[in-house]
C-alpha cells in the first residue's frame, strides 16, 4: 500500500502565554525600597502580590491525518482556529510540542508576505537564493526562470531591491517560486489575499496545474468558494482541533453551519436588525435555477423566497443587498426605489418571490441581507447576511461580466421580478424559525 506523503499522529502544540500583573507605577525609591525588603525577608516571605503569571495555551491539541500523494486540501476554521499553526508545523517552521509529522516529499511554504526573501537583494538573486532553499539545483532554477518572471509580471524591476516592493509584488514573485520550482508538497496560506483579484485567479488556476501534475497542495483560505472550486477534501479546525475531515462539500458544510451561515435549507435569523412589529421575515430560501442550493456559476439565474407576517393591512417594499466575503457591498435591488414596486398586502401570511436574472458575479462567497421597508422610508425588518451562496466557477465568464469591488464599479443596482401571494396561516414552510 503506498504510504501518505504527510501524516500527523496526536500532533499538539502549545505555547506559554505571559499576563503581565496590573500595578500602578513606582518611583525609583518605592522600587529600591520593595526590594530591600525582599532581600531581608527571605524568597520564602517574598512579595509576589505584583508577580507576573503564566498560562498554557494549546494552538494544536492530538491532530491526527494522513494525505495522500495528488491531494488537494483545503483547512478551514474560524481566525484563531490553528490554521496558521498547522501550517508551520508541517513546513517544519516550528516543532510541535508533542506528537510526529512525517513528510515523504519536498515541501514549498508560503504562509506570510516575503517568506524566504532577503530584502537586500534584488528580485532576480531572491529567485536563486530561495530555490536554493526549496533544495534545487542552480541549472533546474535557471530552466524554470524565464516562466518565473512572467508568471510574477515584475521585469522591470528584478534587479531592484526587493525591500523596495509593494506587498503585492511580494506575493508575486514569492508564489511564482514557490509554485514553479516543482515542490512535491505546494502549502500556501491565506496570503494570496494581499495580490489583486486577477492575480488571485492566476494563483488559482497555477494550482490546479500543480494539483493535475500529481502534485500535493495545502490550501487554507477564509474564500469558501476558492476552497470549493479548488480542493477535492478538507480539514475544519476548531479551537486546534480536527473535527472535521473528509469531501470538500460535507465539511464546508458543517463549517457554515457552525459559523451561522446558511446551507441548502436555510434561513439565519441571527443577524435580525431591531425588533419588527407591523412586518416581518419569518423564513427565506435561495432556489438556483428553479432547485433548492447554495451553488451557482456565473450564468445561474436565481430566485429568493421570502414568507412573511403582516400584523395589518400594509403596503411593502422589499429590498435585497448582495455582499461579498469581506462584508463589502456588491450589488443592490431597491425594488421599492428604483422600480417603484410598492406590494400591498392584507392583515396575515404571504409568500414574497423575487426573481434575479444571471449577474455575472466573480467565483467567491457571497451573503444576501432582506430588507423589508414602506416605500424605502421605513424599515419594517431587516435580517442581515439570512441567505449564503457560493460562486463557484466563473472562469468563463465574459470579460467585463464582474459585478464586484474589484472591478472599480462599487455596489451596482440591479433589477429583479418581485411577486407576492396570500397564504393559509398554516401554510408557511418555517414558521417555526420566527425570531422577532
Amino acid at each position: 500500500m503506498t504510504k501518505p506523503i504527510i501524516s500527523a499522529e496526536n500532533v499538539g502544540k502549545r505555547y506559554r502565554l505571559r499576563h503581565q500583573a496590573k500595578q500602578p507605577y513606582a518611583t525609583l525609591r518605592d522600587t529600591l525600597t520593595a526590594q530591600a525588603r525582599r532581600l531581608l525577608a527571605g524568597s520564602s516571605a517574598a512579595d509576589d502580590s505584583h508577580a507576573d503569571s503564566q498560562e498554557e495555551f494549546w494552538a494544536l491539541k492530538d491532530v491526527n491525518f494522513e494525505i495522500q500523494r495528488g491531494d488537494v486540501v483545503g483547512i478551514i476554521g474560524r481566525n484563531g482556529a490553528g490554521k496558521s499553526t498547522l501550517l508551520k508545523v508541517l513546513s517544519r517552521i516550528v516543532e510541535p510540542t508533542t506528537g510526529r509529522i512525517t513528510l515523504r516529499g519536498r515541501v514549498a511554504s508560503l504562509l506570510e508576505v516575503g517568506t524566504g526573501f532577503h530584502p537586500e537583494l534584488t528580485g532576480r538573486e531572491n529567485v536563486f537564493l530561495n530555490g536554493a532553499i526549496l533544495g534545487m539545483s542552480k541549472r533546474e532554477i535557471r530552466s524554470k526562470f524565464d516562466e518565473i518572471v512572467a508568471f510574477a509580471e515584475i521585469e522591470k524591476f528584478l534587479d531592484t531591491p526587493v525591500k523596495r516592493y509593494s506587498s503585492g509584488m511580494y506575493v508575486r514573485l514569492a508564489f511564482a517560486v514557490a509554485a514553479h520550482l516543482e515542490p512535491e508538497v505546494l502549502i500556501v496560506d491565506e496570503v494570496l489575499a494581499v495580490g489583486d483579484a486577477e492575480f488571485q485567479k492566476k494563483c488559482l488556476g497555477k494550482m490546479r496545474d500543480v494539483a493535475g501534475g500529481g502534485r500535493t497542495v495545502l490550501f487554507v483560505s477564509h474564500n469558501i468558494g476558492a476552497v470549493a472550486s479548488l480542493c477535492s477534501s478538507a480539514f475544519l479546525l476548531r479551537g486546534g482541533t480536527l473535527v472535521e475531515s473528509g469531501p470538500v462539500s460535507s465539511v464546508l458544510a458543517a463549517y457554515t453551519a457552525h459559523t451561522g451561515s446558511t446551507s441548502d435549507e436555510g434561513f439565519n435569523a441571527a443577524g435580525r436588525r431591531g425588533r419588527p412589529s407591523d412586518c416581518r421575515i419569518v423564513d427565506a430560501r435561495l432556489l438556483v435555477e428553479g432547485e433548492h442550493g447554495s451553488r451557482m456559476d456565473w450564468a445561474s439565474a436565481f430566485t429568493i423566497v421570502m414568507d412573511i407576517v403582516a400584523e395589518r393591512d400594509i403596503a411593502v417594499s422589499t429590498e435585497y443587498l448582495i455582499r461579498d466575503t469581506n462584508g463589502v457591498p456588491v450589488l443592490f435591488s431597491p425594488t421599492g426605489l428604483q422600480q417603484n414596486i410598492t406590494l400591498k398586502l392584507t392583515a396575515g401570511r404571504h409568500r414574497i418571490t423575487a426573481a434575479f436574472p444571471a449577474i455575472g458575479l466573480a467565483s467567491g462567497s457571497y451573503s444576501v441581507d432582506l430588507i423589508l421597508a414602506q416605500s424605502g422610508v421605513r424599515m419594517f425588518d431587516c435580517c442581515e447576511s439570512a441567505l449564503t451562496f457560493e460562486v463557484t466557477d466563473s472562469t468563463s465568464r465574459p470579460h467585463g461580466w464582474c459585478f464586484t469591488q474589484a472591478s472599480g464599479q462599487g455596489c451596482v443596482p440591479f433589477a429583479a421580478q418581485v411577486t407576492a401571494t396570500a397564504l393559509p396561516a398554516e401554510g408557511v414552510s418555517g414558521a417555526a424559525k420566527d425570531n422577532p
